[in-house]
C-alpha cells in the first residue's frame, strides 16, 4: 500500500550498506530491521510483510520473540529447519530493550542466516542495541531497513490520509483530507480509523461536508475523545466533551460509532492471553488495537461490558430515528459506559 513517504535519516554511507525503505515499501529479506518511533506504521509494515509471505506460502511458520526477556539459544531454535521444511517468519519485538543474550545471538545469526527464514527486528529507538543496528546496517545482501519515522508535519499526515483513500479506491477532496488531518492530527492510528470509517460509510466522493457531518468540532473534541473519557470512567468529563461536540455541530451517529468501535474491540480482546503480535492474526486486528483495548479494559468486567454493548445498540437505534430524544439517549449511554456497565 502506498503511504506517506518520509526520507530516511541521513547516515554515513560507510556505515549503511543496506537499502533503507519507507514503511510502505516493505519487502521480504533474510533480515528486516524496522526502526523509528511511529509504532502504528511499524506494526502495519510488519503486518503487510506477514501477509505478503503468507500469500506466497500459506504454510509459513510464524514465531514471536520478546528481545527483553530473551533466553540464550531461542533464536537458533526457532530458525532451525522444521520437519516439513516450511518457511519461517520470526518477529522480534522490543529490540531497544534487548538482553545481552539476544545481542550476542542476533549478531552471530547475521553471519549465517537460516535458509527460508525471515527475521524481523523491531527497534523503537534509543541507544540500546546500537551494536546490533550497526551490524545489520553493514549486512549487505542480507538485510533491509524499514524506516518508520514519526509523522510530525501536517503535510506528511495529509499525504498519509490521501494514500489511505487511494488504496481503498475512494475519492476524497483536498478539503475533506485537510479537515480530517485537523481533527485527528494527534493520533495516526485514529486518523487511519477515521479514514476507514468514511470509506465504509460514504457511498459517494468524500467531501468536506461529509467530514463535517461525521467529525464536526473534532479539532478540540472528537468522537473518540468522548468515548475514551467515558470508557476510562470519567463521567463528568465525558458528558462535558459530548455537550461541547454537539454544540459544535457534531452528529450523534458517528459519536455512537466511535463507542461501538471501542467497545466491540474490547469485547474481542477480553479474556485473551498472549502477546499482541501473536493475537493480531487470530483476531483480525492490529497489535496496537489489542494493546489499546487491554488498557481500556482496566476495571471492566464481562458483565459490565455486555450491558454497555446492549445499551450501545439501543442508543444506535435511537439516534438513527427510533427514539424521540437522541441527546438523552447519548447521555444515558455515557452514564452506563462511564460506570463500566453498572449504572
Amino acid at each position: 500500500m502506498a503511504g506517506a513517504r518520509g526520507k530516511a535519516p541521513a547516515k554515513s554511507a560507510a556505515k549503511v550498506a543496506i537499502p533503507q525503505l519507507d514503511w510502505s515499501e516493505v519487502r521480504p529479506s533474510p533480515v528486516v530491521l524496522v526502526t523509528g518511533a511511529e509504532t502504528f506504521l511499524a506494526e502495519r509494515a510488519i503486518r503487510q510483510l506477514r501477509d505478503l509471505l503468507k500469500a506466497e506460502d500459506p504454510s509459513i511458520e510464524i514465531s514471536d520473540i520478546d528481545a527483553a526477556s530473551y533466553l540464550p539459544g531461542e533464536l537458533l531454535s526457532l530458525a532451525s529447519p522444521s520437519l516439513f521444511g516450511e518457511p519461517r517468519l520470526i518477529r522480534v519485538s522490543s529490540v531497544e530493550k534487548c538482553s545481552d543474550a539476544f545481542l550476542d545471538d542476533a549478531i552471530a545469526y547475521l553471519g549465517y542466516p537460516a535458509d527460508d527464514t525471515y527475521l524481523v527486528l523491531r527497534h523503537g529507538g534509543g541507544v540500546r542495541g546500537k551494536k546490533l543496528l550497526e551490524a545489520v546496517r553493514a549486512a549487505s545482501g542480507v538485510a533491509v531497513e524499514i524506516v518508520c519515522a514519526e509523522l510530525k508535519r501536517d503535510s506528511d499526515k495529509y499525504e498519509f490520509a490521501s494514500a489511505e483513500f487511494r488504496a481503498a479506491g475512494k475519492r476524497a477532496s483536498p478539503g475533506a483530507i485537510r479537515a480530517l488531518v485537523s481533527a485527528f492530527s494527534g493520533d495516526l492510528a485514529e486518523l487511519s480509523a477515521a479514514c476507514a470509517q468514511l470509506v465504509a460509510d460514504a457511498s459517494e466522493e468524500i467531501t468536506e461536508v461529509t467530514v463535517e457531518r461525521y467529525y464536526a468540532g473534532r479539532v478540540e473534541t472528537n468522537a473518540f475523545a468522548v468515548a475514551d473519557s467515558a470508557i476510562a470512567g470519567n463521567y463528568g468529563e465525558s458528558l462535558g466533551l459530548l455537550r461541547h461536540a454537539l454544540a459544535s455541530g457534531a452528529d450523534p451517529v458517528p459519536i455512537v460509532a466511535a463507542f461501538a468501535m471501542k467497545l466491540r474491540t474490547m469485547a474481542k480482546v477480553m479474556g485473551t492471553r498472549g502477546g499482541s503480535g501473536q493475537l493480531a492474526g487470530q483476531l483480525g486486528m492490529a497489535p496496537w488495537q489489542i494493546d489499546r483495548a487491554r488498557r481500556d479494559l482496566s476495571g471492566w468486567t464481562g458483565e459490565g461490558l455486555g450491558r454497555s454493548i446492549q445499551v450501545l445498540a439501543e442508543t444506535d437505534e435511537s439516534v438513527k430515528g427510533a427514539g424521540r430524544d437522541p441527546v438523552f439517549a447519548l447521555e444515558h449511554m455515557i452514564g452506563v459506559v462511564s460506570a463500566r456497565g453498572g449504572a
